[in-house]
C-alpha cells in the first residue's frame, strides 16, 4: 500500500499552506487526490514531488501558467528539451527586465535621498519624487 499524507502533513513537508494547496488543485496545477470514505484527501508521494516542484518553481518567479506547462513537458517523455529551454529562456529574459526596471527605481531612490533637505517637507526631495509625476 502506498504512502498516504494528509493536506496538514502534505503542507507541513513542503512549506505550502493548505490554502494554496487547495488552490493549486482548483487550478489543476496540482492533480485531487483519492479521499477518504469520511471525505479527507489522501495525498501521494507524487503529490508531494509535484508541489515541491512548483514550490521551485514559483521560487524561480515562474508564473503558474508556465508551471503548468513546464509540467505538461516534463510528463511527456517524448517533448523536446528545446520546449522546455525555450520557456526557461523566455522568463530569464523578464527576469532581466524586472532587474533592470529595478536598478532604475533604486538609482531614482538614491538621487532623491542624496538631494533631500532633511529639514521640512517642502525641502524633501523624496517626498518631491513621490509627487512628481515622470
Amino acid at each position: 500500500m502506498h504512502e498516504t499524507l494528509s493536506i496538514g502533513e502534505l503542507a507541513r513537508r513542503t512549506g505550502c499552506k493548505v490554502v494554496t494547496i487547495r488552490y493549486y488543485e482548483q487550478t489543476g496545477l496540482l492533480p485531487s487526490p483519492a479521499r477518504t470514505l469520511g471525505g479527507h484527501r489522501c495525498y501521494t508521494p507524487a503529490h508531494l514531488e509535484r508541489l515541491a516542484f512548483i514550490k521551485r518553481g514559483r521560487s524561480l518567479g515562474f508564473p503558474l501558467e508556465a508551471l503548468g506547462n513546464l509540467l505538461s513537458l516534463l510528463e511527456d517523455d517524448q517533448a523536446g528539451c528545446t520546449e522546455i529551454d525555450a520557456m526557461a529562456l523566455r522568463h530569464l529574459e523578464e527576469v532581466r527586465e524586472k532587474i533592470a526596471d529595478l536598478r532604475a527605481i533604486e538609482a531614482k531612490l538614491e538621487s532623491s535621498l542624496k538631494q533631500c533637505g532633511h529639514a521640512t517637507r517642502a525641502q524633501c526631495a523624496v517626498a518631491e519624487t513621490l509627487v512628481s509625476a515622470g
